[in-house]
């Protein structure tokens, strides 16, 4: 009963705005802890009294479990229901983040939310492999990034100041809330049916033309996200060392969140009008300079400049990444690949950061950040240069 009237809800056009809204929520649902990372980091150490590096590898483990979930559900995403399959991984969700609120060991916690992660790729993967199927993938992917950047803004910027009064279940509370909301979402999204597997350039998907770019493009992403996450997940204790109060921090993040929208409002609007080349090397060298002047965060314009500008260059350069990935391969494995490119970056540098940054030496990864954003440029040129010149087709 329940199912034939969920069947009968109205659908959206499959390749409207509203339609990539209810996929960016879809797409999200996923990493809702990754929207909300410094708040996550900050609400353990303070709630339950880990430390840097307890929280930061709870964090890791998280992303790690969703990196390894991205890797299943591409060998499994062209033979499952989709729609089916994403009702289970988010009642998978919210049931893990229920069993964490009674969590305080941090082992404990690593390991459950590993298996929140796991499932979360899963979901991730799945929805990357539909959106990979809409025409435009670039902007659905802007609309991903934005609906994080707006709700990761009021999540930083509220859920620090709650867990001192109500502890670090409400950080888990906000997960199951976001994933309740997304069930509801997705019913009235319309079936979007696997295309017909064409031969893409010089001989299918496997064909080694076509496949150094596609690794390297993958690269490009891993790298990419693993600086800013790595960066991102110490940004209140970088903050803090810097003698600015928890409440500005805070408030600071959470604007900065919500102004970083124009990163992919960017992409929706103009899409792949000036290319990929241009537009990814130039925001990866922007994010650079935005990462070296968190250096003198003590003058409080320079730490607000640097959040709102590498916020920004964030959501404009991973969107056009992740849209380049996809083009590699319609029916939607490549952009599998790339979230699990994407989450072992997001997975890997928080762990990395953790482990460098001691009891609080946070110059150390913001080095780590401004080398691996160097890498990335190097690795995302090439690719991003091909399909500019028309040497592999666009989807």
């Amino acid at each position: 009963m329940i199912t034939t009237f969920l069947s009968r809800l109205p659908k959206v056009a499959p390749n409207s705005m509203i339609a990539r809204v209810l996929l960016a929520f879809f797409a999200a649902a996923g990493l809702s802890y990754v929207l909300i990372i410094p708040a996550l980091v900050d609400g353990l150490k303070q709630g339950l009294g880990f430390s840097n590096r307890q929280a930061g590898l709870v964090a890791s483990c998280n992303v790690y479990g969703a990196a390894c979930g991205a890797f299943v559900i591409a060998f499994l995403v062209r033979r499952v229901q989709w729609r089916s399959t994403a009702h289970l991984f988010l009642f998978g969700l919210i049931g893990m983040d229920l069993l964490s609120m009674l969590v305080s060991n941090p082992y404990i916690l690593m390991g459950a939310r590993f298996l929140h992660g796991f499932i979360g790729g899963m979901l991730v993967g799945l929805s990357f492999s539909i959106i990979a199927r809409t025409i435009a993938p670039d902007r659905t992917f802007g609309m991903l990034l934005l609906v994080q950047a707006f709700t990761g803004g009021i999540g930083v910027m509220t859920l620090p100041l709650l867990v001192p009064k109500f502890g670090t279940s409400v950080l888990f509370i906000a997960m199951i809330l976001f994933n309740v909301a997304t069930l509801i979402m997705l019913q009235f999204l319309p079936d979007y049916p696997p295309p017909e597997r064409k031969e893409r350039l010089h001989g299918g998907f496997a064909d080694t033309l076509m496949l150094k770019p596609l690794l390297l493009a993958l690269l490009a992403t891993f790298l990419f996200q693993a600086a800013n996450e790595g960066l991102f997940a110490f940004m209140i204790g970088l903050g803090r060392s810097h003698n600015l109060d928890l409440a500005f921090i805070s408030e600071t993040l959470g604007v900065a969140g919500w102004l970083a929208v124009l990163g992919p409002v960017l992409v929706i609007g103009v899409s792949t009008k000036f290319g990929i080349f241009k537009p990814i090397i130039g925001g990866i060298l922007l994010t650079v300079i935005g990462t070296y002047v968190f250096n003198y965060s003590e003058v409080k314009w320079i730490w607000i400049a640097a959040n709102v500008a590498t916020g920004i260059t964030w959501n404009f350069v991973i969107s056009h990444l992740l849209g380049m990935c996809a083009r590699f391969d319609q029916t939607g494995q490549a952009a599998v690949w790339s979230g699990f490119a994407s989450k072992m970056g997001l997975a890997s540098g928080p762990m990395l950061a953790s482990l460098i940054v001691g009891t609080g030496n946070y110059s150390r990864v913001i080095v780590m950040a401004i080398v691996l954003l160097t890498c990335a440029v190097f690795a995302a040129a090439r690719p991003s240069w091909l399909l500019d010149r028309g040497a592999v087709r666009f989807a």
